[in-house]
């Protein structure tokens, strides 16, 4: 599994004024809606159900949350790049700024956890977290994001 095959470049997006979780929460929803055409808030009701079984902020400054949801046939990712960082509750306690939403079919298997580890494995690395913060553009992001399975692959 690779970062293309997971996202679509309508699903990255930079935001500059979330003030919360929530408020990300629906951020998040709303790109998947538009890049997916899945019901907002069907997305954002499957977010905090799953995020009230425990926070998916993974610390510095990362939060990974994911969801199963009706309606989609194969494992797809949305990414936020917020200016401000929010207080996610996260497990270090620090505010989030990096963000990947997994979603996932009703039914999904094994490949969800295998985008989940993908996902997590890259953005454990701070330099690559460094390298997304330091690119502010939605394009640029994406390439990063994209590219970034064939230089690990090489």
């Amino acid at each position: 599994m690779k970062f293309v095959d997971l996202l679509v470049p309508q699903a990255v997006k930079v935001f500059s004024a979330s003030s919360s979780k929530k408020r990300v929460m629906h951020d998040l929803a709303d790109v998947v809606e538009s890049a997916y055409d899945l019901p907002a808030s069907g997305v954002v009701e499957a977010l905090i159900e799953r995020e009230s079984l425990g926070c998916t902020g993974v610390g510095h400054g990362v939060a990974l949350p994911h969801a199963r949801l009706d309606g989609i046939n194969e494992v797809k990712g949305a990414f936020l790049l917020l200016e401000k960082p929010v207080d996610f509750n996260a497990i270090d306690r620090q505010p989030v700024d990096v963000i990947f939403g997994l979603f996932a079919p009703e039914d999904a298997g094994v490949e969800h956890l295998k985008a989940l580890a993908l996902v997590s494995r890259t953005l454990r690395n701070p330099a690559f977290c460094d390298k997304l913060r330091a690119n502010p553009d939605p394009a640029k992001l994406y390439t990063i994001l994209t590219e970034a399975q064939s230089v690990q692959a090489a």
